[in-house]
């Protein structure tokens, strides 16, 4: 069987460039050489698309070494739109080669300029099938104050908070401020448009909010501030269905907090004390289909056409709550998402195979 080949490009502009670089390192090690010859082709802090090493271990996550993509010299030339879709590299000597014939592009992008439709337009400009969610989906999914707005129009429960923008903190904080205050004692204050937590700050009683409004606004001219939701934290991944048949939800996993007082940056990624990763979620069959149901609507609800994962709160009263939508989650081999589709019978490396030929298809 003649192999396909795959762009695998990570890294990018936002500030999730190293979750993007070590997701990278661990799709590098496990995705199936058998089926797929592998270009990897990095995108600088700067925005330069560059060939990188096909090396996971260069791509390591870990506390002393949080991956980059460093600017080689190299420049990578995508195909014109309606061509044979060959990548070609210019070396810094000037010269230039090509790369071969692109079956499909899998971008493991975060954040700004990877998950928020950017990407997804370009590949769609240049006609280049890619992987994952599509443009309205991502730039939906990406912000999560129109996320708020498409699932409340389904029907779907949200957590309650306000949208601050940049410009109403800056002309009178103090009637912000009076608006936070009736949330509640505990709120979070989270950029609209960011994830892996970054830019996201705890604030009791009041205390730090303008520092906690500053680190958020540094992400993002638009921030979310979120009344506290009491509840079992609880993650369920969506794949988009095979042509004719809904999105498949995985079996649920719950993030367990022993001491840290929310899933944070470093709990998820760092290995950080506090919290645990519990897959499948120790709950009853009757909750695991509700919440698979719910995942699913959420999923369809924003006219997702990848992968996704949907976080939830599930409050004592059994409410779902949603928490947020990721269109290219956490996707190292000791994230929620694989975990959970691990659980549910799907190995890392198939799941890769599973999301590369539903972009071949598309």
């Amino acid at each position: 069987m003649d192999k396909q080949t795959v762009v695998v490009l990570f890294g990018g502009r936002s500030s999730e460039h190293s979750i993007s670089s070590a997701t990278a390192g661990g799709v590098l090690g496990a995705i199936d050489r058998d089926r797929y010859a592998v270009i990897p082709v990095g995108i600088t802090r700067e925005g330069a698309f560059v060939l990188e090493d096909d090396d996971p271990s260069k791509f390591p996550l870990d506390a002393a070494h949080l991956p980059e993509v460093a600017d080689n010299g190299t420049r990578v030339l995508w195909p014109e739109p309606g061509g044979d879709r060959t990548l070609r590299v210019v070396r810094p000597d000037g010269t230039s080669e090509s790369l071969g014939h692109v079956d499909v592009v899998l971008p493991l992008l975060h954040g700004l300029h990877g998950e928020d439709g950017a990407i997804q337009g370009f590949f769609e400009v240049i006609d280049m099938p890619y992987a994952g969610c599509g443009i309205l989906d991502s730039a939906v999914s990406l912000d999560k104050h129109f996320t708020k707005l498409a699932l409340t129009s389904a029907g779907i429960a949200v957590s309650p908070g306000i949208t601050v923008r940049r410009s109403e903190w800056q002309a009178d904080p103090a009637i912000v401020r009076d608006r936070i205050a009736s949330l509640g004692d505990v709120v979070f204050v989270k950029p609209a448009s960011a994830g892996s937590s970054v830019g996201v700050s705890r604030v009791d009683h009041g205390d730090g909010l303008d520092a906690a409004m500053e680190i958020a606004f540094a992400e993002d001219g638009k921030v979310l501030v979120e009344t506290q939701v009491v509840g079992r934290e609880i993650e369920v991944g969506v794949l988009a269905g095979r042509p004719g048949e809904r999105a498949r939800a995985s079996l649920p996993g719950e993030v367990v907090l022993t001491s840290r007082s929310f899933y944070d940056f470093e709990g998820k990624y760092l290995g950080g004390e506090g919290v645990e990763i519990v897959c499948p979620a120790d709950v009853d069959d009757v909750l695991i289909e509700r919440l698979r149901e719910t995942a699913v609507r959420v999923f369809e609800a924003v006219d997702a056409k990848g992968l996704a994962r949907v976080d939830f709160f599930v409050t004592p009263s059994g409410e779902l709550v949603v928490n947020e939508l990721n269109t290219m989650p956490g996707f190292t081999p000791i994230s929620m998402f694989p975990k959970c589709w691990v659980a549910s019978g799907l190995g890392y490396g198939d799941l890769i195979s599973e999301l590369i030929e539903a972009g071949l298809r598309r």
